[in-house]
């Protein structure tokens, strides 16, 4: 439990960096180390709960969440997240539609932006609240937040800045996760929050640690364009490990 304690630190210090609240790599983890696959999704939704709380807490207070555009996205996707909770999904498939989804979100960011000014909107950018929905579906399945596969969008059709797509992904996560754990739950039983946070307890609080490093980081150090190489480097890096069986 020790080492996937410091694992989870190192996911949550990482992924906090970039607003993401590390859902996909808990769920890897946990994976490899034997844990009750129908729990999965459960406890990496605790853990994301944990993590992007702190990260919009800082976001807020510093100014950078763009609340009417963070909100009109979330409001198209967390009703979705809680449906997509509550569809059953086997283990081959989740960890089939994580990766690869993983892979193709991360490997956007590597695209060159097209030659327009910079700091301005693409014309795709008003259909970011559309896209929303079927992401919080897709979220809510595998039992993540979602922020990994909006915040590479965002960051293609310039959406806002780097840290103003953070701000928005962890918002957009505490709120799916909230409802994607609402299907879960729904699917899965009540007692099951029970079962996963007493196993799970040190990973919480190892999130809990490495949560607010990482959102310190992103909101007084990093720049815009680590925050995005960042992005493409974690999406691509589990993506393809979830694919390859670790």
């Amino acid at each position: 439990m020790t080492g996937l304690a410091i694992a989870f630190f190192v996911t949550a210090l990482l992924y906090a960096a970039v607003g993401f609240g590390g859902g996909s790599t808990y769920s890897a983890l946990l994976a490899i180390a034997g844990f009750d696959y129908r729990l999965l999704p459960v406890l990496s939704l605790a853990c994301n709960i944990v993590v992007v709380s702190g990260s919009s807490i800082r976001f807020a207070r510093a100014g950078l969440t763009p609340w009417r555009g963070a909100i009109a996205i979330t409001a198209m996707a967390a009703p979705a997240a809680l449906l997509g909770g509550m569809t059953p999904v086997g283990k081959g498939a989740f960890l089939a539609i994580l990766g690869g989804s993983l892979l193709l979100t991360g490997l956007t960011l590597l695209l060159p932006r097209p030659a327009t000014a910079e700091g301005v909107p693409m014309r795709g950018a008003r259909y970011m609240p559309l896209v929303a929905a079927p992401i919080g579906y897709l979220a809510g399945l595998v039992g993540i937040g979602g922020g990994i596969f909006l915040a590479p969008l965002l960051h293609l059709v310039r959406w806002n800045g780097a840290r103003e797509v953070a701000a928005t992904a962890a918002f957009f996560i505490l709120v799916n996760s909230l409802f994607g754990l609402g299907g879960q739950l729904a699917k899965n039983g009540l007692d099951s929050i029970g079962e996963a946070t007493t196993v799970g307890l040190p990973l919480l609080i190892a999130v809990v640690l490495g949560g607010q490093i990482g959102s310190f980081l992103a909101v007084r150090f990093l720049p815009q364009m680590a925050i995005r190489w960042m992005t493409a480097a974690l999406t691509i890096w589990v993506g393809g490990r979830l694919l390859t069986g670790w």
